[in-house]
C-alpha cells in the first residue's frame, strides 16, 4: 500500500509518513527476528511490482486505500511512542517543548558517564545530537559519530556463533572492522541545558552538546536495525570514551516524529 499510495497518490503526506514509518519498524522487526536482507528486499520488490500494475481506480485499491485509512486513524492522533530495541531502544516525541526539545532519543550509560542521543529542537528540522554527561567533570573538546561506510561493506557485521535473532548481543560486536568504518566530527560544540538533560541528572555532572551534520542522521536512518554506532568524545591528551547507539528502530521514529504534530 505504500507503493501504490505513491504512484496513485491516495494518502495525505501525513498518512503516507505513517506508511512509512510503519514499514520502516516492521523491517526492522523482520531483521532482528532473523529474517535475511534478501527475503525482505524479495518482498519488497514483489509489493512494488503488484503496486505498479495495479489499477488506481479499480475496487481492490480503493477498498484496500480506505481499510488503511481506518486503520492510521488513530494512529495519527498518538503523539509518543517507545520503540524496543534487542538492548537498547527509542523515545519518540511530535510535540517540542521548551521543557522537552528531543523529538527522538536513547539514553546510555558508558563507564559512569551517560549520553542522550537523537534529534532534537525545530519540528521542521531536528539536529541530530549527542549530549554527554561526565561523572569526573572532564571537558570534551569535540566528538565524532562512528558508523558503517555503506561503501566499503555489503552489509551489516553481527558477530554471532550462528545466524538468527540478534537479542542480547552486545552492541560493540555489532560494529564493522575499522577499514569499514567512517566518522563523521561535530560541527558545534555547547554546554547543555538544562532542556536536553534527564530530570534525576539535571545539575549532577557537567554535561556538553555536540550537534552532527544533517546528512549524518539520514546515514543512520539508512544503516540495518540490528547495527551499533558509537559516538567517541575526545579529550586532551588523546583520551576518548566511547558511547554505544543501537541503530534499532531509528528510521522508524524519525518518520514517526516527522508527521505534522496536533
Amino acid at each position: 500500500m505504500t507503493a501504490a499510495g505513491s504512484r496513485c497518490g491516495l494518502f495525505t503526506p501525513d498518512l503516507a509518513r505513517a506508511l512509512a514509518a510503519a514499514a520502516a519498524q516492521a523491517r526492522g522487526a523482520a531483521l532482528r527476528a532473523g529474517a535475511s536482507a534478501e527475503e525482505i528486499a524479495q518482498t519488497e520488490r514483489i509489493a512494488r511490482g503488484r503496486a505498479a500494475g495495479a489499477d488506481c481506480r479499480s475496487k481492490d485499491v480503493t477498498v484496500a486505500a480506505d481499510r488503511v485509512r481506518q486503520a492510521f486513524a488513530g494512529f495519527s492522533r498518538v503523539n509518543r511512542i517507545a520503540y524496543p530495541g534487542d538492548v537498547a531502544g527509542w523515545q519518540a516525541d511530535r510535540y517540542v517543548s521548551a521543557a522537552n526539545p528531543w523529538r527522538l532519543k536513547q539514553d546510555t550509560a558508558f563507564g559512569a558517564d551517560r549520553m542522550s542521543f537523537g534529534l532534537a529542537g525545530r519540528e521542521d528540522a531536528p539536529a541530530l545530537l549527542a549530549v554527554g554527561r561526565f561523572a569526573d567533570g572532564a571537558q570534551p573538546y569535540a566528538a565524532r559519530l562512528v558508523m558503517r561506510d555503506e561503501g566499503r561493506s555489503a552489509g551489516p557485521y553481527l558477530q554471532r556463533v550462528s545466524l538468527g535473532a540478534t537479542t542480547g548481543l552486545p552492541l560493540a560486536r555489532r560494529m564493522p572492522p575499522p577499514a569499514a568504518l567512517t566518522s563523521v566530527m561535530a560541527e558545534a560544540r555547547q554546554p547543555a541545558g538544562r532542556d536536553l538533560l534527564p530530570k534525576d541528572q539535571a545539575g549532577k555532572a557537567p554535561a556538553w552538546a555536540f550537534r552532527f551534520p544533517a546528512p549524518a542522521a539520514r546515514a543512520l536512518a539508512a544503516l540495518d536495525p540490528r547495527e551499533a554506532i558509537a559516538v567517541d568524545f575526545l579529550f586532551p591528551g588523546d583520551r576518548v570514551r566511547r558511547a554505544y547507539v543501537e541503530v534499532g528502530d531509528f528510521a522508524a521514529g524519525r518518520a514517526f516524529v516527522q508527521m505534522t504534530a496536533r
